[in-house]
């Protein structure tokens, strides 16, 4: 394991700064402003949900396309773009001073962070590592709980000292000065040869992406495995509505993340060795039981120590979802055309992130608490759980043997 770790450890640590700094455009930072950007375009909690889906839903849309740049360019190159893009999301957010402005800087978040900086690390891991490709993707996924568990504490202080938009070039800056020559260092000599790639992890049938759409069994997995994205992003999406109604101190709330990500960091190394030991098929059954507890504390309880207890739940859960999201499709179709594949379980992803936080917020707006909400979600994953994945099970094994 540990000479695992150390031969291969430029692109691992590429891949988790990648994932690492999507977090700008990911829910749980843009929503930290949600009440500031609420007030200064004068929405309600539905009407921003619905900004929000919208330019979410759109960057879905546009992702299948742009997503194919990682089975064209090298990973380096692609970061290049990625980032730079992302920046400029940034700098749009600080100068957006009218509504389409606003949707056009969520677009940009949301389809370079949230969806190519992600698509980019995960495929990258996915592509390069057979054997221990559970361990590679899940040192890749735990750059997303790295920037969760600083981001917020560190960007609520500088928006304090600076302004809220200043906030945002900061984070442009960071992304140009910081990430960019680093991953690019990291990231710039592939781990192998492309065609020798291929020699070691293209085994059974290599899908393309018309062959994974038209399975049955994608669709099955999808149903679970694209569930936590809606959940998890409503969550975080209306935390400011959560502290307020629960009468939480949001220091207390903001300080949460680095438990959650220390858990979710912890489970993510767990099962990156379980899927390299069983495979993602087998351990993929159980990972939706911890965000249906999640869902039923959050929903039920409203005494400070529920934090704690829904963020610990909430980091076993992203824990698994980030290592087997990452795992399954190539273990299941092949990563012959694993850039084209991956770009649409992501715009998948970012769909479902998208259609949370506009339901939701409708629902609220309609006089539906979100406590309640998340009592009915909590009872919906279990049941989708035992009924879905035995199935998908079957079929993925069947698909995996080619």
């Amino acid at each position: 394991m540990l000479t695992f770790y150390r031969q291969n450890a430029r692109w691992l640590f590429g891949g988790f700064l990648l994932a690492g700094f999507s977090g700008f455009g990911q829910t749980f930072f843009i929503s930290i402003w949600g009440s500031e950007i609420r007030a200064a375009f004068n929405l309600s909690h539905g009407d921003f949900g619905l900004v929000y889906m919208f330019a979410t839903l759109a960057s879905a849309a546009v992702l299948p396309i742009v997503g194919r740049l990682v089975d064209i360019l090298s990973v380096a190159v692609t970061s290049v773009l990625v980032i730079v893009m992302l920046a400029l999301a940034g700098v749009t957010m600080n100068f957006a001073n009218s509504l389409a402005m606003l949707v056009v800087a969520i677009f940009l978040l949301r389809l370079f962070g949230q969806g190519m900086m992600t698509h980019t690390a995960i495929t990258a891991m996915g592509r390069w590592y057979a054997e221990n490709r559970g361990k590679a993707v899940s040192i890749a996924a735990i750059g997303h709980q790295f920037s969760e568990a600083l981001f917020p504490t560190i960007f609520v202080a500088l928006a304090a000292m600076f302004g809220l938009r200043e906030s945002w070039l900061i984070a442009s800056a960071v992304l140009i000065v910081v990430a960019l020559p680093l991953i690019v260092a990291l990231m710039r000599v592939e781990r192998i040869p492309q065609s020798q790639v291929r020699e070691v992890t293209e085994h059974g049938r290599q899908w393309t992406r018309g062959e994974m759409l038209r399975d049955p069994c994608f669709w099955l997995t999808g149903v679970g495995v694209f569930s936590p994205a809606f959940i998890g992003t409503s969550i975080f999406f209306h935390q400011d509505y959560l502290i307020e109604i629960n009468n939480w101190q949001p220091s207390l709330y903001y300080s949460s993340f680095a438990l959650m990500a220390s858990m979710t960091v912890i489970v993510a190394l767990a099962t990156g060795f379980a899927v390299d030991r069983w495979s993602a098929v087998r351990v993929l059954p159980m990972f939706m039981l911890p965000l249906g507890l999640s869902c039923f504390v959050l929903g039920t309880f409203t005494a400070p120590p529920t934090i704690v207890v829904f963020m610990l739940l909430l980091g076993v859960s992203y824990g698994m979802t980030s290592t087997l999201f990452g795992a399954i499709w190539p273990e299941v179709y092949g990563t012959r055309h694993l850039g084209s594949l991956r770009s649409v379980t992501i715009s998948l992803m970012v769909f479902m992130s998208a259609a949370g936080p506009g339901a939701t917020g409708w629902l609220i707006d309609a006089g539906i608490p979100f406590s309640t909400q998340l009592l009915y979600l909590g009872g919906i994953l279990p049941c989708n759980n035992c009924h879905y994945v035995r199935r998908l099970t079957n079929l993925s094994t069947q698909n995996s043997d080619g």
